[in-house]
């Protein structure tokens, strides 16, 4: 995620900033719609005349109405982007709910082993979302091998602290209605788990995407065709501009679509992991905490 560092840069600035735009990705794309463009310029002053029947109205129907569908994709694709900010404060929210309600488990030793497993839940999630292995990304934070979890190990650190909780409340360590409160906030957590997999594993229809990214560039290569023979050669300029508009937008959509991977402004979840492990570990009793995460270079990952 994108962090400036000072919250109104100047327009200069904006202009000239590369970090966290999309202007890298469709350079190439803009670059040839351009080049398209002047050539289409010079043949129409090599044979004047040759564009004056190609109507501005078709492609001001298309502009209007390619502009309108793309917003409805491009708010689609931000709400999920919100959708998993709001499920990672989620699990913020519980784990630390879960930390201050344990602290009726009288054996210290358990309670920080339990605590550690949710740094360990965080980290599973974080890999299970980018489709990297979720073991051995929490193994660090767990007590037991991987056969103990399950194939869904994020869900079986969640299912191994219930049980943990189970046992608790049968050997009358902690009451009844204790071991219910705890497990609310481990029903908290598996539906925010359940809700940045549904992100993750239902894409946008692809026909809508499909469809979105052909009327946008038909539209760019046909677009020099009508500004060559009234604007002449601020028909590339012009071009560009236009090319840029669209092919961000459309860009921008795909970037949004998947939060949860490594694009500079996709969610910064490894910052969030890491407020979960500085808050498990100091309601552990730890006194040194890893460092909190810093924006490098403008981007919080």
């Amino acid at each position: 995620m994108i962090v400036h560092s000072n919250p109104s840069p100047g327009w200069i600035e904006l202009l000239i900033t590369l970090k966290g735009s999309i202007a890298k990705r469709i350079a190439i794309r803009c670059l040839l719609i351009t080049v398209l463009a002047a050539l289409i310029v010079f043949i129409e002053g090599m044979y004047p005349g040759g564009f004056h029947r190609v109507s501005a109205t078709p492609f001001t129907l298309l502009g209007l109405s390619l502009s309108i569908f793309m917003s409805f994709r491009n708010n689609a694709c931000y709400a999920r982007w919100w959708e998993g900010r709001k499920a990672w404060g989620r699990v913020v929210w519980e784990v630390r709910s879960f930390a201050r309600e344990s602290h009726v488990i009288a054996d210290a030793q358990l309670r920080a082993t339990l605590l550690q497993a949710l740094c360990g839940y965080a980290h599973a999630l974080n890999a299970r979302l980018r489709n990297e292995d979720e073991f051995d990304a929490a193994r660090t934070w767990l007590d037991a091998e991987r056969t103990r979890y399950g194939h869904n190990v994020t869900d079986g650190i969640l299912r191994d602290i219930g049980g943990r909780c189970s046992a608790l409340a049968s050997d009358e360590a902690i009451s009844e209605w204790r071991y219910i409160t705890l497990e609310q906030r481990l029903l908290g957590l598996s539906e925010a788990q359940a809700s940045c997999e549904r992100i993750q594993n239902t894409p946008l229809p692809f026909p809508y995407t499909l469809l979105l990214h052909r009327t946008t560039l038909i539209f760019c290569l046909l677009l020099p065709f009508v500004l060559a023979q009234p604007l002449g050669w601020l028909a590339p300029l012009f071009t560009t501009i236009v090319s840029y508009t669209f092919f961000g937008l459309d860009t921008i959509g795909d970037e949004l679509e998947n939060p949860f991977g490594y694009d500079d402004n996709d969610l910064p979840t490894d910052a969030i992991v890491r407020h979960i492990e500085r808050d498990m570990l100091d309601s552990a009793g730890h006194v040194e905490l890893p460092p909190a995460r810093e924006p490098s270079d403008g981007v919080l990952t």
